[in-house]
Order: C-alpha cells, then sequence, then structure tokens
C-alpha cells in the first residue's frame, strides 16, 4: 500500500493534520495509530482527577469550536470526547488504522519516498507526518530494588484502575502536574500515602469553575462571543511570554502570589519549608491547584523531600535514610521528552536514525523538519514547546507549514515525486537563534532542573517567542532552506 502522505499518531496533531490534509483535497493519506482509538494522552491517562491546565476554550481546535464545554478547565474526559467529535465531524475514521504501532520507516534515496513497518502491515509514503507527542512515553527511574517490590507497580499515565487502593499503604514517586492532579483524590481512600519529592513544584490558585448554561447558550447563538473569549485568553498568555523569555525578574509578582497560596494553606512551619521551592518561578513548569496543599496536611500524608533511593522488599528508603512502608507504588516521573522514542525507529537519507542524529540534541528547522531527513515533519518538534499557553496554537502553526510543504512538493515536480531535504546549515542556523533567545529565559537561567533541559543541559524543548510570532515563521516553506529533490 502506498499513500500521499502518513501520519504517525491520533492526537491532537495528527488528528489536526488529517483535517488540514482533507480540507486541501488530499484524501490519499493514513494515520497510524498503534491503540484501538483516537486521544493520544487524553485517551492514554486515565489517573483520578485528570484535567488540562489551560482553559478549555483556548485548549480546542480554531476550526472546530465547541460552545459545549462544562468548566472552564476540562477534565480527561471531556477532551477525549471532543477529539472524538472531531474525528466523526471531519470524517477521519476511514483514514486511521488502528492498532498499527510504528516499528520503522527507512527513507529509501532512489524511490524518494518512505518504508514504514508497522504491527498492522506495510506501507510505503511520500511524506512523513510524526505527531507521536512528547507526552506519550512515561519515564520510570531505575531504583535499585524496584524489581523486587512484593505489590503492584504502576506510572499514572498507566493507571491500573482495576487495582484497588482503598485501605492500602500507597507511595506516590514524583510531585509534577499529574501527581498534583491525583494526589488529593487518591489520599481520600488509603490508610497512609508517602509522597517522594525531589523538588517542590511552584503552585498558584487554579481558577476553575462550572461554565453556565447561559454561557453556553451565548456562545452556542452568538460564536462571535465565543470568538472573543478565545481571543482574550489567548491575548493575556501573549502579554506573558515576555517575562519568561527576556525579563524573568518580572516573575516576582507571580511568585508572591505562589508565596502567599502555599502560606495560607500549609500552616505547619517545617512542611511548609520543605514545600518552598528554592528556584525561580516559571524555571519549571507552573502547576494549578487548590487542593494540592491541603492534602498534604491530612495527618495520614506523609511528604518526604529528598526523594526515593532504592526500594527494600516492601520498605522504600528515601535519599536521607528515611523509610516508608507500601502496598502499592504510583510513579508521576513524566515522560520521554527529549529523547523521543520514535527517533530510534526512523532512519533518514544517511542510514542513521533520528536518534543517533539527535544525540547531541534535538534540532529542527522551524521546530518542524530535521537535516538528513527529508519528508519527514514533525508535530511539536523540538523548541516548539511552551511554558504559559495552549499547544493547539503551535500545532496549528505547524499544521500550515505542512500545507505549504505539500503545495510546494507539488509545484515542483507535477505528476512526479518530489522532496525537500533540510539543508544542515539552515537548521544549525535556526538552532542557533533559538538557543541564543532562550539564554535569558526563565528557563534557562531560573536555578532548576527541569525536563525542559537535555541531558546535556540544552534547552530543546521550549519555543522563546509568542505563538503569534510562530505562526508568522511557519506560514511558508522557504526553499532557499532546503534541498530539491526530484524523480519522474
Amino acid at each position: 500500500m502506498h499513500v500521499r502522505v502518513a501520519v504517525i499518531g491520533a492526537g491532537f496533531g495528527g488528528l489536526g493534520a488529517a483535517v488540514r490534509l482533507r480540507r486541501m483535497g488530499i484524501t490519499d493519506f493514513a494515520v497510524l495509530e498503534r491503540a484501538d482509538a483516537v486521544g493520544g494522552a487524553w485517551r492514554d491517562n486515565t489517573y483520578p482527577g485528570c484535567a488540562c491546565d489551560v482553559p478549555s476554550h483556548l485548549y480546542s481546535f480554531s476550526f472546530a469550536p465547541d460552545p459545549r464545554w462544562p468548566r472552564s478547565f476540562s477534565g480527561q474526559r471531556h477532551i477525549r470526547a471532543y477529539l472524538e467529535r472531531v474525528t466523526d465531524a471531519f470524517r477521519l475514521r476511514p483514514h486511521i488504522r488502528f492498532n498499527s504501532e510504528v516499528e520503522s520507516a527507512r527513507w529509501d534515496n532512489d524511490e524518494l519516498h518512505w518504508v514504514i513497518g508497522t504491527t498492522g502491515g506495510p506501507l510505503t509514503a511520500d511524506v512523513i507526518v510524526s505527531a507521536t507527542g512528547p507526552l506519550s512515553e512515561p519515564r520510570l527511574p531505575d531504583l535499585p530494588g524496584l524489581d523486587r517490590f512484593p505489590g503492584r507497580v504502576f506510572h499514572s499515565a498507566r493507571w491500573d484502575h482495576g487495582h484497588p487502593l482503598r485501605g492500602t499503604r500507597v507511595a506516590v514517586v514524583g510531585t509534577g502536574a499529574s501527581a498534583v492532579q491525583f494526589v488529593p483524590r487518591i489520599e481520600r481512600e488509603v490508610t497512609a500515602l508517602t509522597v517522594f519529592q525531589r523538588t517542590p513544584p511552584w503552585i498558584i490558585p487554579r481558577a476553575d469553575r462550572p461554565i453556565t448554561g447561559l454561557e453556553r447558550r451565548l456562545h452556542t447563538a452568538l460564536p462571535f462571543t465565543r470568538a472573543a473569549r478565545r481571543q482574550l485568553l489567548w491575548g493575556i498568555r501573549e502579554l506573558q511570554v515576555g517575562a519568561f523569555a527576556r525579563h524573568p525578574g518580572r516573575m516576582k509578582a507571580v511568585e508572591r502570589v505562589a508565596r502567599l497560596h502555599l502560606r495560607r494553606a500549609v500552616k505547619d512551619p517545617g512542611l511548609r519549608r520543605s514545600l518552598t521551592p528554592d528556584y525561580r518561578i516559571g524555571c519549571k513548569r507552573i502547576l494549578l491547584s487548590n487542593d494540592w496543599y491541603p492534602a498534604l496536611t491530612r495527618p495520614h500524608v506523609r511528604l518526604i523531600d529528598t526523594g526515593l533511593r532504592e526500594v527494600r522488599g516492601s520498605t522504600l528508603v528515601a535519599a536521607d535514610g528515611r523509610e516508608a512502608e507500601a502496598d502499592t507504588i504510583i510513579f508521576g516521573t513524566g515522560f520521554h521528552v527529549t529523547d523521543l522514542p520514535i527517533a530510534d525507529r526512523i532512519k533518514g537519507s544517511r542510514g542513521t536514525t533520528l536518534a543517533e542524529e539527535w544525540r547531541g540534541g534535538m534540532a529542527a528547522l522551524r521546530g518542524t523538519t530535521a537535516a538528513g531527513f527529508p519528508n519527514f515533519l514533525t508535530i511539536i518538534g523540538p523548541n516548539t514547546g511552551l511554558g504559559n499557553s495552549s499547544m493547539i496554537l503551535m500545532i496549528e502553526a505547524q499544521l500550515d507549514y505542512l500545507a505549504d510543504y505539500l503545495a510546494t512538493l507539488g509545484a515542483l515536480a507535477p505528476g512526479g515525486r518530489a522532496a525537500l531535504a533540510p539543508r544542515p546549515e539552515a537548521v544549525a542556523a535556526w538552532n542557533d537563534r533559538v538557543q541564543r533567545r532562550l539564554t535569558r529565559s526563565v528557563w534557562n537561567t531560573g536555578g532548576c532542573t527541569s525536563w525542559y533541559l537535555d541531558a546535556n543541559g540544552r534547552n530543546t524543548t521550549v519555543w522563546p517567542g509568542t505563538t503569534g510570532e510562530f505562526r508568522r515563521v511557519t506560514r511558508a516553506v522557504d526553499t532557499a532552506e532546503y534541498e530539491v529533490m526530484t524523480r519522474a
């Protein structure tokens, strides 16, 4: 089977790409999805309390607005239901090959196409659009003795709903975005809860509320009100970029809000000290919660602020020697973000994998195309992440680039086959520009270690500008940045 475009993944990025292809009149494409349903991270993350920290009206496609969001910050099931509706509304299901995990993809220099192996069978494609996302592969720490733990162990992104927690002793490893959401839910059930924290997060109040029926009716009857709400949410976040990217000192006002939030919720000075970060707010992801701090003050909840060092049977040993007993361990330890697993499976024109090419750090031209990998585009690629706004805005900008990329290929070889290979010097120039801009950012100077930084200490994840700027720089393909290849 041969298709013009193979899209990997059926989350926001993959479904958005599929919609854009259909709107361009391209129906010769396949979406390769390893699971049996759409949704990506919003299908996989089903832990208690899972919700988005971006307002609902901004965390949705501009071409598929929904006036029916039930809350200002929507939960996982509502976002997944939204993606199911998008799939049906744009008639995407005939293009999706479920249970088809990409095992390998190899560029054929002679045929100018990709040879793809999947669990659902092989195919070839002129273009690959990788939309696997950075939050798709859970990361588990390599802890001595973990393999001999007699109880149940799972990651929050692979929640075991068949394993009862009520009346048991639970240990949670990690205090990131997921743990902040599920710990307040499970502490109500368990007998004892121990939270292992390496670095405390900055927490600010979550201004969540139900969206009233009147608001929903208004947004349905008068679409411009819905658009205005989205525009306001977008504009506020665009104005915040300067503080994150260029003037970290301006974050002090937000830090004062976070300190007040902590002081009001936690009266014990020792616990409050353990929960107070020693880095500038914004360096790590700022989290939103109203119930995280209160959960940690419960008498049956214990915070160990030195992290987990090893496991000895059912005894968990912290870095400072403190011990805790547990029947279940839940890891909220994040994902493989700077070492994307899909990169090991993609082999480019030089016979090397994307992981090998990115050994010194991920780098892509305009966050989308990589040197040595013709006709390969990544949605949410290197340095496209955001610290304060909606990734859907970045995805849609990259979809604009995808559309112009495909139009350019068609113009280069009418009736034939063409490929665009990013010039290494163009990728290097783009990456140097991005890295220079990041040197002043709070992500680089805030004094923390975060998943924004790779193993070499380079920030290969965050975009240092506004979403409006990113849309401008991805509006059209500049063929001077590419080597053009054609075949009759």
